[in-house]
Formats: structure tokens, sequence, C-alpha cells
């Protein structure tokens, strides 16, 4: 069992998004959950390159990367709306795990991920 699937269950385990992530994921193979991630890192490439060039959050580079972002979500795990990212977003800078990993790629990283995912219109 992975290490935080019952921290999920018991965060998130009646809605929507974990149902179809449950529904999806049990189907996956080692190789499913390695090409999940290789989406996952491009999208926080591209934040890293937006972020490392000093882009505005609102820059169609970062905007690229929300998407990006947005997308592997959607494609791997469940239907990601902006409203759905935003909390994911939220998360990012409160829990420090998600903050390390942005930050430990490029510091300041994670808030910088925040605010682009925070600047797009609902």
């Amino acid at each position: 069992m992975h290490e935080y699937e019952n921290e999920a269950k018991e965060r998130w385990g009646l809605t929507n998004a974990y149902k179809q992530s449950s529904a999806k994921t049990s189907k996956y193979s080692k190789e499913d959950f390695a090409a999940a991630k290789v989406d996952q890192e491009a999208a926080t490439e591209l934040f890293v390159y937006a972020f490392g060039n000093s882009l505005p959050i609102d820059s169609p580079k970062a905007k690229e990367a929300v998407i990006a972002h947005r997308a592997a979500i959607t494609k791997w795990f469940y239907d990601c709306s902006i409203e759905m990212q935003k909390q994911l977003a939220i998360m990012y800078i409160q829990d420090a795990r998600f903050k390390e990993y942005y930050d430990g790629r490029v510091r300041g990283l994670a808030q910088y991920v925040h605010d682009a995912i925070m600047a797009q219109p609902n």
C-alpha cells in the first residue's frame, strides 16, 4: 500500500475525485505509474522554467505549466477542475511534504506554483 493511501482515503474517501482516482489507479501497472510521474514531472519542469526565468505568474509559459499540471492530474487520476486545482495549490504551500517537493527543486517554487494556479480565472 502506498504510504499516503490511508491518509488520502481518510481525507477524501467520500469525494468523487477520490473514487475516480481509486478506480483508475487500481488498474495501473508499475509502467503506468511511471508514465504518470513523467507527465507530472514535465508539468513541474514547466513551472521551474517559468519561475527560473522570473516570468510573471500570468505569463504564457506559466499558464502552460498550469494547464499541463491540471491535464496530468485529469489524465492519470481524476477530472481536475480549475477550482479543484486551486484547492491543490493551497495544499502545496500548507502541507510541508508538497512544499518540500516544489521547493526542493527551486527555493520559492511552491509559492510560485500556488500563485500561478490561483491566477487562473474560474
